[in-house]
């Protein structure tokens, strides 16, 4: 799994080191107070829950959640420009030295759960090495099944993490926090601007109106407003999240060149599942019979790409991954449709 441990106890000088975000101040007492951020408010639609009957239940969280598309809807011009200022580095061609970007998810809690998870269902999906689109959660593994909310606190947390992936001006890091002031994530790309001269893309992931940091080129805003349950942000926050990073990612593989039409077609068929799904792509690309379609795969190494090409081209397999490798990967360019 593409995650990354992140175990350091709170620097001495952590308070001093933190970006600034919004907040009503602190005492060395008490915490900010976080009662303006719009995912910490009461949603004053769901004040009687406890008197609610189980439908009345399932009924409001789901006119609740009818929110969450129009605010994925709101956000999509900053996530579309996000995509596309991440794009030229996590598609550039790899060269000696000069590897391509790759995708740094950095969250906590519910947020850091949701950026490991994305991150780990891209290489099973679209074959794509485990080390381009990573995910780091504050607390590390063991914080994806318990819970390691102290670590948050921490703005100086991911450096390790950071310094250890040798962050390089392709490379794009996320940091993904719903009410946008948790300070790990937005320590992380500060960080990631140290350690890059500034060079990276950096963006940062909420549901809660704040402004943007300085340290953050991008800022996408999925506004959600208050929970069902105050403060409760694995709802319809975590939801917009999830469905934000599937935008970003899947539309990252789709322009590199992993998806043919609406076909996962850079895969290869490791399992009976898989095996399944493409005789089934290669079918529909083909024409062939399912008996014919896993002959022509298993001639192809299991590899759907190169079995179309070789179909579709007439050629061998050898001189099928030449021409995908001259296209980068692009079937559509391959087969010049």
């Amino acid at each position: 799994m593409p995650t990354r441990s992140t175990r350091r106890k709170p620097s001495k000088n952590a308070k001093a080191s933190a970006p600034a975000t919004p907040g009503h101040g602190a005492t060395s007492a008490h915490p900010p107070d976080r009662s303006h951020i719009a995912t910490e408010q009461r949603n004053q639609r769901t004040r009687s829950l406890h008197r609610l009957s189980i439908a009345q239940c399932v009924r409001v969280i789901n006119q609740e959640d009818a929110q969450v598309i129009a605010a994925l809807r709101a956000a999509a011009p900053a996530i579309t420009r996000f995509i596309e200022a991440v794009e030229p580095g996590f598609c550039a061609k790899p060269r000696p030295g000069k590897p391509a970007g790759r995708l740094i998810y950095v969250g906590a809690g519910t947020s850091g759960r949701l950026g490991v998870l994305d991150a780990s269902e891209a290489p099973p999906t679209f074959m794509v090495p485990p080390d381009r689109i990573i995910g780091i959660i504050a607390g590390g593994d063991g914080a994806l099944r318990k819970s390691s909310e102290g670590m948050e606190d921490d703005p100086d947390g991911a450096r390790a993490e950071l310094q250890r992936l040798a962050l390089t001006p392709r490379d794009a890091v996320l940091g993904i926090a719903a009410g946008g002031t948790t300070p790990y994530p937005n320590g992380a790309l500060l960080i990631a601007k140290e350690l890059t001269r500034g060079k990276c893309v950096t963006g940062l992931l909420t549901c809660s109106k704040v402004p943007q940091p300085d340290h953050a080129d991008h800022l996408i805003v999925l506004a959600t407003g208050p929970e069902v349950l105050t403060g409760s942000t694995r709802m319809k926050a975590g939801t917009a999240t999830k469905l934000a990073l599937n935008t970003i990612s899947t539309t990252l593989m789709i322009r590199s060149g992993r998806v043919y039409q609406n076909l996962m077609v850079d895969m290869r068929a490791s399992n009976s599942k898989l095996r399944d799904r493409a005789a089934r792509i290669v079918s529909t690309l083909t024409g062939l019979s399912r008996p014919e379609s896993f002959e022509l795969l298993a001639s192809a190494g299991d590899h759907v790409k190169v079995a179309i090409v070789m179909h579709r081209l007439g050629v061998n397999a050898g001189r099928a991954r030449a021409l995908i490798d001259r296209a980068d990967g692009k079937l559509g360019d391959v087969l010049r449709d």
